[in-house]
């Protein structure tokens, strides 16, 4: 059981692996199938038959951002209790089940959606299906139980959080950055709150959005879409609907006009770092073809050792000893675009970060040429396309776009829209989102460099 509070893979994934699903059919590829069960629950099955294996994975449309106020934690603690006993199952025997036959369990939770998936023999998959459809609905909560597992995600937090001073950083980091929308509190929650979860608080939770009608899965794999949809049917589809969920219509954020800066420093840091966020449109709230922009924005200033930023810092100048950007775009609500870098040797972190916000600004002043936009399209979709080669990359592709307001025709055109993108939008993206005064930078220093 993990966090996945930023969603860095998925939101790779959701562009480049849309490629992958547009390259050529091979023989034993087949197309990618939708289907709607009457109950509400979408079933997506992704065909790949290399190997005997599939991974069964779904995916609820909750997470930490849509947690009641006062609550923070209650998504990730209920993806605990989910492992434990239900009405038909006793507490271990999904996992046992799974074990015997060599495979696979585990789910995660990000502030837009939560998920469970298994990696198992075809042969397996309706027993999985029963397992995930008996769970849905038929968890048994006591007190102790929930007292149990409380304390549990009270270590996590200590041990994962509070003990980490990166981990520390960013969650203050995105406290400032975010000033209305709840990505501002963390997926684990916020401790004083988390001691407080109880046994109200998770049936509530529970009963409101563990229902088919707000479920996604995604089968990808050794099958054939027709014996899915009917092992779905049997199982899934005995689940009963819940009743209509209200949009997910969370706290919009306000226009920033402010350059923040967020500063920890700590002895058991040994190198100091710094990033810079801005607040700039996902997949889901951007216009057409701007989250686009945005991808191929962060590839071209520094998505991997060919990009301005490691070119330039890292090969030229020699005073970083990492540094790149990354844009987040499975997210349901507005999301953050994020420059980094450390200093090298006897460089000072002040010059890297002058040296990147120099990158930055030079994208913007002077754009990009048409040359280096057409390298930076096939070298990021071309870079992801091997990921086509794991089934459970492909289930999160899927999954994360779904969960965030996307479709399966979403993903099959992807490919299409990144074409189009031109340097003008790129320069013009720059521009627009990528502006000092509008940022927040957190900075992690040693014990040492306080006050320098």
């Amino acid at each position: 059981m993990t966090l996945n509070t930023r969603g860095l893979r998925a939101a790779f994934l959701a562009g480049a692996l849309a490629f992958a699903a547009q390259a050529p059919a091979r023989a034993d590829e087949a197309e990618v199938k939708d289907f709607l069960l009457e109950n509400g629950l979408e079933v997506v099955v992704i065909p790949d038959h290399r190997a005997p294996i599939v991974t069964h994975m779904v995916w609820y449309k909750i997470g930490s951002a849509d947690e009641p106020p006062g609550k923070s934690g209650i998504a990730h603690f209920f993806e605990h209790l989910m492992f434990k006993a239900t009405s038909n199952h006793a507490a271990g025997e999904f996992d046992r089940a799974v074990a015997d036959i060599g495979g696979s369990n585990n789910a995660f939770t990000s502030y837009d959606y939560t998920a469970f998936h298994e990696t198992v023999p075809p042969s397996a998959l309706e027993e999985m299906m029963g397992f995930e459809a008996d769970r849905m609905r038929n968890l048994v909560l006591t007190d102790d139980v929930i007292k149990t597992e409380r304390d549990v995600i009270l270590e996590e937090r200590r041990s994962r959080i509070d003990n980490d001073p990166q981990a520390v950083l960013d969650e203050e980091v995105d406290a400032t950055l975010w000033q209305n929308q709840p990505y501002r509190i963390p997926v684990i929650g916020w401790m004083q709150e988390m001691e407080q979860l109880n046994r109200e608080d998770a049936k509530a939770f529970y009963d409101t959005f563990y229902r088919p009608n707000n479920a996604v899965v995604i089968v990808a794999g050794d099958v054939d879409p027709d014996a899915v949809k009917a092992m779905a049917e049997r199982t899934y589809g005995k689940v009963a609907r819940g009743p209509d969920l209200r949009p997910r219509i969370r706290p919009v954020e306000p226009e920033q006009n402010t350059k923040r800066t967020v500063t920890l420093t700590d002895a058991r840091v040994s190198v100091p770092s710094f990033s810079t966020q801005w607040v700039v449109p996902s997949y889901h709230t951007a216009k057409p073809g701007e989250a686009e922009t945005l991808d191929l924005l962060a590839e071209i200033l520094g998505g991997d050792n060919r990009s301005r930023l490691y070119q330039q810092l890292v090969v030229k100048q020699g005073i970083a000893s990492g540094t790149g950007a990354f844009f987040q775009g499975t997210m349901l609500d507005a999301t953050n675009f994020t420059v980094y870098g450390s200093p090298r040797g006897d460089a000072k972190l002040s010059d890297v970060e002058a040296a990147v916000d120099a990158e930055v600004a030079r994208i913007a002043k002077d754009g990009v040429t048409g040359d280096e936009l057409e390298r930076a399209k096939t070298r990021y979709v071309r870079s992801m396309v091997f990921a086509r080669d794991k089934q459970d990359d492909m289930a999160n592709m899927y999954g994360s776009t779904l969960a965030t307001g996307g479709n399966v025709k979403d993903v099959e055109e992807w490919p299409d829209r990144i074409r189009k993108v031109t340097a003008a939008e790129v320069k013009a993206a720059a521009a627009r989102y990528l502006v000092l005064d509008r940022s927040t930078t957190g900075y992690l220093l040693p014990q040492q460099q306080a006050g320098n």
